[in-house]
């Protein structure tokens, strides 16, 4: 592949992220607190291991709103009329962001809890 394909590889892409971010509120909202979670890691001086787990959930909650409304695209271009395999197609696609950001929540609880309590029990003590 010569390097203006491989360039207009990343200008598609971007062209993507840029979709996301127009037509897709939920895309937004998880971007808000993906970097709300970044900003109290930075607040908490996560570890480095922490700080790898934190960003491969966030990549994973971003990824999967992205295969979700690929899908939902695609399936609204196959089926624009209303039929139940494309309404099923969507759901179990709806259900895959569901479960990652469920997943994240947990991965959070796990990062963030001790080390909040930790400042809260400091805070008390004084």
């Amino acid at each position: 592949m010569g390097w203006r394909k491989r360039v207009l590889s990343f200008k598609y892409a971007f062209q993507g992220i840029k979709i996301l971010y127009q037509t897709q509120p939920n895309f937004i909202i998880h971007s808000v607190l993906g970097s709300l979670a970044i900003l109290l890691a930075i607040l908490l001086k996560l570890s480095y291991f922490e700080w790898l787990v934190l960003i491969v959930t966030i990549t994973l909650v971003l990824f999967a709103e992205a295969i979700n409304s690929a899908l939902e695209f695609l399936t609204d271009l196959i089926s624009p009329d209303l039929h139940p395999l494309a309404g099923k197609a969507k759901d179990v696609a709806a259900a895959a962001v569901l479960i990652t950001a469920i997943g994240a929540v947990v991965v959070g609880l796990f990062l963030f809890l001790p080390k909040l309590l930790d400042v809260v029990k400091t805070l008390y003590t004084r």
